[in-house]
């Protein structure tokens, strides 16, 4: 058990409240498994597992308009770190990436001084891992270097650009959704600006598309009848002007689970786009009485939509295909439509004119867990459950069932194999019924599930300004046991919500008062008092709540009883050093004094008191002079006067005297000693050359007064001086003295911003200014400890700032947190990759183990939180190819997880089904071709006219020539369309029109028609030479889907092995996308080679062990087999040895034959010589 202990130095910290509209994009969660969101010009750094704070970034001046973390789609090494990089733009046109963990500006960038539309890193990081594009105001997209801030190119385009979306299968296409349309971009390259314009098209509003239409009188029937089924949204023709008033486009994005779909959201529609076919192939609408839509996700592991409404409900869609699979089925009645079933919603929130829902964001790697961001600050976290369904539940919904998969990460599991449910949204619903080629039925060991979300955890932030600030009593040696630095908040809505600093989470919300706190007093480490004023009625009284409140049970009662309706406002209230006495303060009505331990009403002052204006108590260490200087008074009274008895004992009772200092002739203040109280009143407000006094502070023999003009006196009681200074900041506010004895330290608040001074040497530390160094102007003061200040601010937010005052921002790794934080990105680089090389493979020992601390000095807390992770990781049972994909999964490594999902499908001879349909290319030809062939069969449209990579398959010929025949007469493309019809009914003949049709084909390709020459080639099954030709002129993409389509095995793999060399070229730089297309080709000893020479030690090392245990690669092969082994284990044992890891290295080095020999020799000749233990310490002591 860890002993408690009292953490004294807080960390400083940013308390947020509700947001800005311009934070409204603001919001990211990244693969490093952590949230970013916008709060006004803070970034905060959410941990969604904890749900706690762990850092906020402030740096920005303006509102922040987009986050954006870095992607993590690159082999991760000592040289390539796991680290937490951040992009984040703001209002006035700023770009800063961050350095989270130190929360430190990597680098800060500049262009224009309007708001960034959009913000998103290159995804594909073989090249550079530091490319950032964005879109400035309002034509412009400009890729920056984010590492060194250096813009590459800068390109503007007609239109106003909103937004952009990367096709995540193509890094070379773009698409940008503009104020008239969209502009696809299909030339981008991190080396050069886009030469072209890109191509333009135009939105067509959805309502004038066939499906809102009235039904006509005639309907035309056949092929026509399917088409028209289908919406026509996209056109190069530039619409009316009516159509673009209608043009409300709320979103633009590719859909990462399927190739050339895109989606287009409006306010109660959904639409598919196929852009192969410029055609809407799916509609989401909602019904008249349905809440629109704000926003809606698309994942990659399955084709589901994330769909958030005006009413903060998330609805979970699942695609459906609408296509019999039958070949008996009428062609002309089995048209397909992806259809997206509501599967699973979470409860509403209740919207306001304050509260509504802003964004929603999914986990990237698991794609199972959802956060929605609310505008008053709320962070609500939510997780998608499968169960099975009730008796009940499975009849009422109408839906065709889910069915989960078979396979947990990648593999079948075995008999008595552990699995953790919900992993990720692959291993909650299997592929029936969604990518529109599996069967609807369920195969062997499949189980029909339910979804539903389930709220996690929940961040609420600070309600609106205005706030009262009070810390709690400081840290002695008295209370350093039970300490807890508490900072109470008073709020606008009557709550007081108090906050623990070191943890920064809320310790209770507590609902005090029915108005506007004003004021709050400790008068304990777990209790205090606050006041609440109601607003005045028409003779200018109030309600007064003056509440006692006890932090352990949550009791709370009137302190002054009864007392409190109609009656002039209280102005503030006072509690003595020692907390035994209180002074309420009214506007217009003489004070009160109270004592807190009995609550009994000790004085109230006569009618004719002057208004107090400021008052103090005296310090607590002053008691004991302050009783001598009394009885010394006493005494010299006593010898001047004889008093008779009676009026010696009313001397005697007097609950308070009063003493004048007169300081000139014409001004005087009181001091009324009850140990003792120091008041400006009314009639003495002004002293010497100081205007009207505000405020006082009084510790130790240094009193400080400041007034409504801005001046400073400050007073050395012992030496009797004292010193005025005019700061010209206007009014005084409010002044405190830092806690801590001997800590003469002073926090000033004033109008426009606060100071600190240091009263011994009379001269400012340090000051913050709203316009010059901050956007936001303080409402409250206070200090927390005795160099950290306390600031609310009228941004919704209060900060814990070092008496410097300029940044909340923090090392993450210095942070004492409620909950421990999984988050390899935390750890030291060569921390991170030592724990994953021991999470990966522990061979040497006969069972896995998850004490860490018995190889290396990490603490993973993580494990011991999740049994269900700790006991698969600890499984015997889970194989290497399970345990590679889970621990790339816990890492949130993009680029681990995208080939171990690949090679484990293919060293297992995917004999499991067939990958899931966001591979594309990479997936089995059998497969992509029958995909390919209910795609086709979409829409009717055999791709002659538009598309020259969508061929015909076989059986389509008919289908084609009855679409082609039944264009309009008065169409332009009717006599083009009349001759295709002639041209694919005389396919069939062999003989001199083969010859023909290739010999045109060659022409036309030669003369500049590479679409329509290989279409010709393809209708006379001359596929491989139509790949050449598309190869040669660059179109690799296509001749790969080409290939996959129409080519036998043999010649299919020559054309991607030539893709994967094209790949490899320095000019493409894309190695990683040329080992997944060897990969898929299942040449094993080939992607070995490949990955040791990119110095992929690791992956190399455990790729080709898993092809040993599979035996799809044998050590006896051949030579050069061999020598990739020997090569590949040497170097990751190497690799091990330098992570500490000296018996694995020792493991993989007996295995690497040869090569390992002499690295064997240098470890056991380590292992032999005798360390002494600071030795061994520093050996072990580089990481932590």
């Amino acid at each position: 058990m860890i002993p408690f202990t009292v953490n004294i130095k807080l960390a400083a910290r940013t308390l947020t409240g509700p947001l800005n509209s311009h934070n409204k994009p603001a919001v990211d969660w990244g693969w490093q498994g952590l949230i970013a969101q916008g709060c006004h010009s803070s970034i905060l750094i959410i941990d969604p597992k904890t749900a706690q704070t762990i850092q906020v970034l402030e740096r920005h001046k303006a509102n922040v308009v987009k986050v954006k973390w870095s992607r993590e789609n690159y082999h991760h090494s000592l040289s390539s770190p796991y680290s937490l990089r951040l992009a984040s733009a703001d209002a006035a046109g700023k770009i800063i990436v961050w350095d989270v963990v130190s929360g430190m500006a990597h680098c800060e960038i500049q262009e224009h001084a309007k708001p960034i539309q959009d913000l998103d890193w290159l995804w594909n990081q073989d090249a550079s891992r530091d490319l950032l594009l964005a879109v400035h105001p309002p034509n412009y997209i400009v890729l920056w270097n984010g590492d060194t801030g250096t813009k590459l190119w800068k390109k503007s385009y007609a239109e106003n650009i909103l937004s952009f979306s990367f096709d995540p299968f193509d890094p070379s296409n773009l698409a940008l959704l503009t104020s008239e349309g969209i502009v696809f971009i299909t030339d981008f390259s991190p080396s050069k600006a886009p030469g072209s314009a890109g191509k333009k098209v135009y939105i067509a509003s959805p309502h004038s598309s066939p499906a809102h239409s009235k039904p006509a009188a005639v309907q035309p029937t056949g092929a026509k009848k399917a088409l028209n089924k289908v919406k026509v949204l996209i056109t190069n023709e530039k619409p009316t002007a009516e159509a673009v008033t209608l043009n409300d486009c709320l979103q633009l994005s590719y859909l990462p689970s399927k190739r050339n779909h895109m989606l287009l959201l409006y306010p109660r529609e959904i639409l598919i786009l196929d852009l192969e076919l410029s055609q809407t192939v799916g509609v989401v609408a909602i019904e008249r009485s349905g809440v629109p839509f704000i926003q809606v996700i698309p994942c990659a592991q399955r084709d589901v939509l994330y769909c958030l409404h005006e009413n903060g409900c998330i609805t979970l869609r699942v695609c459906r295909s609408t296509t019999p699979l039958s070949e008996e089925t009428d062609p002309e009645q089995s048209v397909q439509e992806l259809v997206y079933d509501l599967r699973s919603q979470c409860d509403a929130i209740r919207v306001t004119k304050t509260v509504r829902p802003y964004r929603a964001v999914v986990c990237p790697v698991n794609e199972n867990r959802a956060a929605l961001v609310v505008s008053d600050g709320r962070i609500m976290l939510l997780k998608k459950y499968s169960s099975l369904p009730g008796k009940v539940l499975s009849v009422h919904s109408g839906l065709s069932p889910l069915y989960s998969p078979i396979n947990f990460c990648g593999t079948p599991l075995s008999r008595n194999q552990k699995r953790i449910p919900d992993l990720s949204l692959n291993t909650m619903i299997g592929h029936t019924l969604i990518s529109g080629v599996d069967p609807p039925w369920p195969t062997a060991g499949q189980q029909e599930v339910q979804l539903k979300f389930l709220l996690t955890g929940l961040l609420s932030g600070l309600p609106l300004p205005p706030f009262s600030l009070r810390m709690c009593p400081p840290l002695t040696t008295k209370n350093i046991n039970h300490y807890q630095p508490l900072l109470a908040v008073g709020t606008s809505n009557g709550s007081v919500l108090v906050y623990n600093l070191t943890s920064g989470l809320l310790h209770k919300e507590l609902s005090v008062h029915s108005c506007e706190v004003r004021g709050i007093e400790w008068v304990s480490l777990t209790s205090f008092l606050s006041f609440a004023t109601s607003s005045p009625n028409n003779m200018g009284l109030v309600r007064n709540e003056l509440q006692h409140v006890d932090l352990r049970t949550g009791r709370c009662f009137a302190f002054r009883g009864e007392r409190g309706n109609d009656e002039p406002a209280i102005e503030m209230i006072k509690v003595s050093h020692l907390k035994q006495y209180l002074v309420v303060v009214f506007r217009d009505k003489p004070l009160e004094l109270w004592d807190v331990r009995t609550g009994t009403l000790l004085r109230e002052m006569a009618k004719n008191f002057p208004t107090v204006t400021a008052l103090e108590w005296s310090p607590s260490h002053n008691l004991k002079s302050l009783k001598k200087k009394q009885m010394a008074a006493r005494e010299a009274m006593a010898r001047q006067t004889t008093l008779s008895d009676a009026e010696q004992s009313s001397i005697e009772s007097s609950v308070i005297r009063s003493d004048h200092i007169q300081s000139s002739p014409e001004k005087s203040i009181s001091i009324y000693s009850y140990f003792t109280l120091f008041i400006i009143t009314d009639d003495h407000r002004s002293l010497g050359s100081m205007g009207s006094i505000a405020c006082i502070a009084w510790k130790g023999d240094t009193l400080v007064l400041g007034d409504v003009d801005g001046n400073l006196n400050f007073w050395d009681l012992k030496a009797r001086l004292s010193r005025g200074i005019p700061t010209h900041r206007g009014w005084v506010k409010k002044i405190r003295f830092a806690p801590g004895k001997g800590n003469q330290k002073l926090l000033v608040m004033y109008t426009d911003g606060a100071e600190v001074w240091d009263t011994k040497e009379v001269q400012m530390v340090s000051s913050i200014r709203v316009g010059r160094n901050m956007s936001y102007r303080i409402l409250d003061i206070d200090w927390c400890t005795s160099d950290k200040v306390v600031l609310a601010s009228d941004d919704g937010c209060v900060r814990v700032l070092e008496m410097a005052m300029k940044s909340a921002s923090y090392r993450m790794d210095e942070q004492d947190l409620t909950d421990p934080v999984w988050c390899p990105y935390l750890l030291l680089p060569r921390a991170a990759l030592t724990l994953k090389a021991f999470l990966l493979l522990q061979p040497w020992s006969g069972s896995y183990t998850m004490d860490i601390a018995q190889v290396y000095m990490i603490s993973c807390f993580f494990f011991s939180k999740k049994s269900d992770i700790k006991s698969v990781l600890e499984d015997p049972e889970l194989s290497l190819l399970q345990r590679c994909l889970l621990v790339s999964r816990l890492f949130g490594d993009e680029s681990d997880l995208q080939f171990w999902t690949v090679a484990a499908h293919y060293i297992q001879s995917f004999s499991q089904g067939h990958l899931d349909i966001c591979h594309d290319i990479l997936c089995e030809s059998s497969f992509f071709q029958v995909r390919k062939k209910v795609h086709i069969s979409q829409s009717y449209v055999i791709h002659l006219r538009d598309v020259y990579g969508d061929v015909p398959l076989p059986l389509q010929t008919d289908r084609a020539v009855q679409l082609l025949l039944e264009t309009n007469a008065d169409n332009p493309s009717y006599y083009c369309d009349s001759l295709k019809a002639c041209l694919v009914t005389t396919i069939p003949s062999s003989g001199p029109s083969q010859s023909t049709i290739k010999l045109v084909a060659t022409n036309m390709i030669a003369s500049g028609k590479l679409a329509e020459g290989v279409q010709l080639l393809c209708l006379i099954d001359k596929a491989v030479d139509a790949c050449r030709y598309l190869q040669t002129y660059g179109e690799w993409n296509r001749a790969a889907w080409l290939a996959k389509v129409r080519l036998n095995p043999a010649e299919a793999s020559d054309v991607l092995k030539r893709w994967a060399e094209h790949l490899c070229s320095s000019q493409v730089n894309q190695k990683s996308k040329a080992v997944l297309v060897l990969l898929s080709l299942g040449c094993f000893h080939k992607v070995g080679e490949m990955l040791h020479s990119m110095r992929y030690f690791d992956r190399a090392a455990l790729f080709i062990e898993a092809c040993l245990k599979y035996g799809v690669m044998e050590a006896d092969d051949g030579t050069n087999i061999l020598s990739l082994i020997g090569a590949a284990f040497a170097d990751y044992a190497r690799l091990l040895q330098s992570m500490g890891l000296r018996e694995g290295a020792a493991l993989w080095a007996s295995r690497a034959g040869g090569a390992g020999e002499e690295l064997l020799e240098e470890l056991f000749q380590r292992e032999a010589t005798d360390l002494t233990p600071k030795e061994e310490e520093a050996g072990l002591g580089t990481i932590e």
